[in-house]
């Protein structure tokens, strides 16, 4: 049996972001992906976004936050990858 190697994705999201449904959005997200974390409003208008489970999954929240079908305007994802930390419990909007 394979053992499942869980990884943090944090990602730092630019654009129209903020106030248009983005953190409720990204959460509805990664709890279909079965992922935990946080996705929260930074002051310089980003949101960031932390993601720990399965690394497909990251990837596929990844794809999505890229991807055409999100609230506002996202104009770049910078993103950054790490063991997993743990300690974590559901998927926050913060």
């Amino acid at each position: 049996m394979e053992e499942r190697q869980d990884v943090r994705l944090t990602a730092w999201v630019r654009g129209s972001v903020q106030g248009v449904g983005f953190r409720w959005w990204t959460r509805a997200r990664a709890l279909e992906l079965g992922l935990v974390g946080w996705a929260a409003n930074l002051v310089d208008g980003r949101v960031e976004v932390v993601a720990e489970g399965p690394e497909k999954s990251c990837a596929e929240l990844l794809d999505r936050l890229r991807g055409p079908g999100t609230p506002g305007r996202v104009d770049g994802v910078v993103e950054r990858w790490s063991a997993a930390k743990g300690g974590l419990r559901g998927f926050e909007e913060r």
